[in-house]
């Protein structure tokens, strides 16, 4: 490698903000017809993490929108992939290579989960991809089922639908009040997470809300 190489790498590393520790992934659909949808909690919680922790999501790297900064005392990457839902391993296994970074104990994923009513989060270490094809595709990628994941729920769908208009549709008011005091736990269980705290949030926020 030479010198200008080594150079730019130095410089892109520092861009993207070196000594990262841990990722925390949103999952969702790039483009604006499926802002605020169910399918994309996950970006909206990665939206609500850089409001609170001040990060900026102005890193265009790696298939991905990203921003650099500190969780809890944590140096962590918040990441929105930008390669579509099916494809997300794409850009997160890219991203824990760059850094040079395993999935167990340093990626946080958050996404929709239909089998959650709304309201509801759960907090897992590892585990299948459970039919969500976002996960099913960063376990691909990553060679590994054993990373945290934070399961937003969206509700299931109603008897009739199909699954694809469901999920890519839109909360309904009471729906949309109750996703929000759920991204806000998933904020609290995040921060949970990062420290090496995992069985905490599990303990705090794996009960059943009240209907």
């Amino acid at each position: 490698m030479g010198f200008l190489q080594v150079m730019w790498k130095k410089k892109d590393m520092e861009a993207l903000g070196g000594g990262i520790m841990y990722i925390i992934a949103g999952l969702g659909n790039p483009d604006k017809k499926y802002v605020n949808t169910r399918h994309n909690i996950g970006f909206d919680v990665i939206d609500a993490l850089a409001e609170k922790y001040n990060i900026n999501m102005n890193i265009r790297k790696h298939k991905a929108i990203c921003g650099s900064g500190m969780v809890e005392g944590v140096k962590a990457l918040l990441v929105k992939p930008q390669t579509y839902m099916n494809l997300s391993g794409e850009s997160i296994a890219e991203i824990l290579a760059f850094y040079k970074l395993s999935a167990e104990g340093h990626l946080l994923v958050v996404y929709d989960d239909v089998s959650l009513a709304p309201g509801n989060i759960r907090i897992r270490k590892k585990g299948s991809a459970g039919g969500h094809n976002g996960i099913k595709n960063i376990i691909t990628k990553t060679g590994t089922d054993t990373f945290a994941r934070i399961r937003v729920g969206v509700g299931e769908k109603p008897a009739g639908w199909d699954l694809a208009d469901y999920v890519l549709g839109h909360f309904s008011q009471g729906e949309r009040r109750l996703v929000d005091e759920a991204a806000a736990n998933a904020i609290t269980a995040a921060g949970y997470v990062v420290n090496g705290e995992t069985d905490r949030a599990m303990n705090e926020f794996n009960r059943k809300k009240q209907e």
